[in-house]
């Protein structure tokens, strides 16, 4: 909204009468702008006596008259001020004078109506329809003509742009806030999350050497248990090339006993046959003798 306003306020406000004036009641940032519609409003409060009916140039001429008198105090009023010029018109009610000091109509007018009732020329004031900003004597500008109406409506117009601005400024706090909290948010949930990246790193790093250590744990096992293999098939090799060997040994062990045994059994045969022969020699050795013996009985006997 603030910005529909902006583009419709201009950066100065050209009067009916070819001058320029600044509007320095608003706030910093509006106060080189004023609403079109004001402009038009302006322009037809100082349009020239040929554009308004008579009795109403009768009228404006009649308030110029009413003024004449009270051009001295008035622009000793613009001179003590310093400003650029005052709206300047009678009281409504008792007729006495009434000077505003301002820049600009809608300058005087903020000024007075944002001041307190006791700095106001004698208090509150009843301002009539119609009224005049007078510029200072070194100001080479016409007075103009601006109605109560049109400074009650740039009025409200400041007060509305100057609101705006004041929510503006506070959203732009709100939104500086807010993206404040988002930059820590950001920044806390950045830490956490590297924080958190690192405890898995770290976790992931032990786990690893933990499984490199199971790992190698178990190589060392599986290698001391082909180490036992082979150390079991080598001994188991042995073993089967010394029972080798043995059976070698003892089939020509039993070879040999089994030649043994039959030259034994040849030997023993004949040991027999000669046990046999010596037997039969004996024996037919004795009955010779037993001849003989009773042979020599029978000699002896024979000689007896």
């Amino acid at each position: 909204m603030r910005r529909l306003l902006l583009v419709l306020l201009g950066t100065s406000r050209r009067d009916a009468c070819g001058g320029v004036t600044r509007w320095k009641g608003a706030p910093r940032k509006l106060r080189s702008g004023v609403p079109l519609m004001s402009l038009a409003l302006l322009m037809a409060g100082c349009a020239g006596h040929s554009l308004v009916p008579e009795e109403q140039a009768l009228a404006i001429r009649t308030r110029e008259r009413t003024l004449t008198p009270h051009a001295k105090a008035i622009h000793d009023a613009i001179r003590q001020s310093g400003n650029l010029g005052a709206l300047a018109f009678l009281d409504a009610r008792d007729g006495h004078l009434v000077v505003l000091p301002g820049d600009s109509p809608t300058d005087a007018w903020a000024r007075y109506s944002t001041s307190p009732p006791e700095s106001s020329p004698p208090g509150r004031v009843s301002v009539p329809v119609v009224v005049s900003f007078v510029y200072g004597a070194d100001v080479p500008k016409p007075p103009e003509t601006v109605t109560h109406v049109f400074l009650q409506q740039q009025q409200a117009l400041g007060t509305a742009l100057g609101t705006l601005d004041t929510e503006q400024r506070e959203l732009s706090r709100s939104i500086a806030a807010a993206k404040q909290e988002m930059q820590q948010s950001f920044v806390a949930t950045k830490q956490e999350t590297q924080q958190s990246i690192a405890a898995a790193k770290q976790e992931t790093q032990q786990s690893i050497a933990v499984a490199r250590e199971d790992v190698q744990r178990a190589l060392n096992s599986l290698a001391e248990d082909l180490a036992a293999a082979r150390k079991f098939m080598l001994q188991t090799a042995q073993l089967g090339w010394l029972n080798h060997e043995l059976n070698v040994e003892n089939a020509s062990g039993i070879r040999k006993a089994a030649k043994a045994s039959e030259q034994l059994t040849s030997d023993t045969t004949r040991l027999a046959d000669t046990m046999r022969k010596l037997s039969d020699s004996l024996a037919s050795q004795l009955k010779e003798l037993a001849n003989r013996l009773d042979s020599i009985q029978s000699k002896v006997s024979n000689v007896k």
